[in-house]
């Protein structure tokens, strides 16, 4: 049956659909629009809409659609409408593109279910998807990349993201900070208050301080009461600063649970790529772990900064 049919009355009957709890219809034609889905990577299983004539994919962050991945190109390819349907072009990119397995040596049309590989690591598949099936695929990929409680980015997306970071920083010669920080004597609130307190206070904890965080850093939870912030582009003195910002928020913020005021304070540690000569990116969160309980040692409450070796 179609997104839209005439009934016996003559009316149009537009068909609605629910998708986790989320109301969806049709585009405004009704059909199935042109989309690319992430299989491999960092950002596998994100969704990208081809919403215009061409889509650029690359390196660079003026492609439409950016990848982190040194293997790809800066602009790598790109998929342009032709006629009725869509052509993959290589944009004489350093490591090549592949369609279903053959290189792309000059515009080839590209058909629903398609694989399109972009160098050694990355593949892409090209559809076409209505409303109803972006939705879906839409919160299967939120669901992979965040923790369930808190909202934040889980473990898993924020190392994934950490080794793509580093190795960008590394080969561009650029900074890249990490703050690590955990709520202090979380276990006592736990006993006092119950877990279900402990649990207000997380997601609480994560509203509060997500509007402090630039919209580009990766804001995760990385197990238990510990979160991490991964900032590109961040010197170790602008580190300190968010550190001190992320501290002096948490504990000026009101948190309650039932009627019951519970005082929140958190220690935070940062360390920042070149200070930390990290080749693999467990050597940074070593680093800022360290400082993390050096802040601990000190007192609580309050932040310290990896510096070549001094906390």
């Amino acid at each position: 049956m179609s997104d839209a049919e005439q009934t016996d009355e003559g009316l149009s009957t537009v068909r609605l659909s629910f998708v986790d709890g989320m109301l969806v219809t049709p585009d405004s034609e009704g059909h199935p629009r042109p989309t690319l889905t992430i299989l491999t990577g960092p950002s596998f299983g994100e969704l990208y809409t081809i919403s215009g004539s061409e889509v650029t994919v690359g390196r660079s962050a003026q492609s439409d659609l950016r990848l982190d991945d040194a293997s790809i190109s800066r602009r790598h390819a790109r998929i342009f409408a032709a006629g009725d349907g869509f052509l993959l072009e290589d944009l004489n990119s350093a490591n090549g593109t592949w369609l279903n397995g053959e290189p792309v040596k000059d515009p080839v049309a590209v058909e629903d279910g398609d694989k399109i590989t972009l160098g050694p690591l990355t593949i892409l598949r090209f559809g076409y998807s209505d409303a109803c099936d972006e939705a879906f695929q839409r919160r299967i990929y939120e669901a992979a990349l965040r923790d369930g409680l808190t909202r934040a980015f889980n473990k898993r997306y924020v190392r994934d993201r950490l080794g793509v970071e580093l190795a960008y920083a590394r080969r561009h010669g650029s900074e890249l900070s990490l703050v690590i920080f955990d709520i202090d004597h979380f276990k006592k609130i736990n006993d006092t208050h119950g877990h279900l307190a402990g649990d207000t206070i997380l997601t609480n904890l994560v509203k509060a301080l997500q509007p402090k965080i630039r919209e580009e850093d990766i804001f995760g939870r990385y197990g238990g009461e510990e979160f991490v912030v991964v900032c590109r582009g961040t010197t170790i003195g602008e580190a300190e600063v968010l550190a001190e910002r992320l501290r002096r928020s948490t504990e000026e913020t009101v948190f309650e649970f039932q009627g019951t005021r519970i005082p929140v304070t958190i220690s935070v540690g940062a360390a920042t790529y070149p200070e930390v000569d990290a080749k693999q990116p467990e050597a940074l969160v070593a680093a800022a772990d360290s400082a993390l309980y050096a802040a601990k040692r000190a007192g609580r409450n309050r932040i310290a900064v990896f510096d070549g070796g001094r906390k």
